[in-house]
């Protein structure tokens, strides 16, 4: 293996990668009116395509991750955003809903392997202990486009065409397979499948993927809202909407890095309780202070922070529980944030149905991100427990 420590171009490259998925993931999102008049279907079947995508995500996941741990990581990445550039590629020529609902599924599939896989190799080229802020600097990617990537996609394809903003997805891809091929070290696949350990045999590792699907849920139940929040509540134009998730992104980046620290600092487990149970007291309090136009716009980037310092820690926690099947269990982890999405944004949206208010998507995203701090708690004094025998 390479000398750890001096793999900065390594990072980049995979920091591309991860801006250029969550590029994709998000812009469609403030596009999808124009996509649906483009072709012809209502908002709602429109929906269908966000929501292919994540499906794609969650098969994607373990299946190419179990296809392909074994290569080469260089080999490994170069596939699957070799697979990502054409499909998203190919959806900015989509012209009709078939078409455009298999691309958006096949878009996805690499979606979980590439950060399951990159995140493994990140923490491996990174010195001993420095694991966290490793996986950091390549979730930096994820989190800065959610500050100039995805509203500079969403700008370029209501004011041009949609197809552009998933063009400029291409244009991404293509430039970190160039990074890639140049920059990243052809490090193997290290334990993954040697030690015949199975992730389906491993409650920890199950335990973790459950924090994972309901706690995360808390921050989608949040952001799902978002809009009707700011504008129904607080009283915003629909243009301070765009300027309140550049502001939950800026959170997201400093957050990362925080929670990176935490992590180092008190552990993997502990940080994520530390950080759950942030999480559900600011969606609380936001629910509270939406009222207050200034205030919301505060607790926009405030949640945002708080949320992504989970990110290292469960990342590292996910590595940590599953030795000797630690890319596909990574992979496993990027479906349970998919899958949060979906909890999220389903279980928050029934109080609205019932004519409770927006503000009540928070308060429920509250009390999942409540039960995520409660199963960390769990297998922390599991964990505990074990050592004393």
């Amino acid at each position: 293996m390479p000398e750890k420590g001096t793999h900065t171009r390594a990072y980049i490259a995979l920091a591309m990668g991860a801006f250029g998925i969550a590029l994709t993931e998000f812009v469609i999102m403030g596009i999808l009116p124009k996509v649906a008049g483009s072709l012809q279907v209502t908002i709602p079947q429109a929906g269908h395509f966000i929501a292919a995508y994540a499906l794609g995500v969650v098969v994607g996941a373990p299946l190419l991750t179990g296809l392909i741990s074994r290569w080469p990581s260089r080999r490994s990445l170069l596939v699957l955003m070799g697979w990502f550039t054409i499909f998203n590629t190919l959806s900015g020529f989509a012209d009709g809903y078939w078409t455009m609902l298999a691309v958006r599924f096949l878009s996805g599939l690499p979606h979980g392997a590439f950060f399951g896989i990159g995140a493994v190799i990140a923490a491996r080229l990174a010195p001993e202990g420095k694991g966290a802020q490793a996986i950091a600097k390549m979730f930096s990617g994820f989190t800065i486009a959610n500050v100039v990537g995805v509203p500079f996609g969403t700008y370029i394809g209501n004011t041009m065409h949609w197809s552009v903003s998933f063009v400029l997805v291409g244009a991404v891809g293509a430039l970190t397979l160039a990074a890639l091929f140049f920059w990243m070290p052809a490090v193997r696949a290290a334990t993954e499948g040697e030690t015949g350990v199975s992730p389906l045999k491993n409650r920890k590792l199950w335990a973790l993927l459950t924090l994972t699907a309901i706690g995360t849920g808390g921050f989608f139940a949040w952001y799902s809202y978002i809009a009707p929040l700011l504008i129904d509540v607080s009283g915003h134009s629909e243009t301070t909407v765009s300027y309140a998730m550049i502001l939950a992104g800026i959170g997201m980046v400093v957050g990362n890095f925080i929670g990176a620290r935490m992590e180092e600092l008190m552990g993997a487990v502990r940080a994520i309780c530390v950080g759950m149970s942030g999480m559900s007291l600011m969606l609380l309090l936001n629910s509270y202070l939406a009222v207050y136009p200034i205030w919301v716009l505060v607790m926009c980037f405030v949640v945002g922070l708080v949320t992504f310092t989970l990110a290292a820690p469960i990342q590292i926690a996910i590595i940590q529980a599953s030795f000797g099947s630690e890319m596909l269990a990574s992979s496993m982890n990027q479906s349970a944030f998919n899958i949060a999405n979906a909890i999220g944004a389903y279980v928050a949206g029934l109080p609205i149905a019932f004519g409770y208010g927006v503000v009540y998507a928070g308060r429920v995203g509250a009390l999942l991100a409540a039960l995520g701090a409660l199963i960390a708690l769990w297998i922390y004094l599991y964990a505990r427990s074990r050592k004393r025998y």
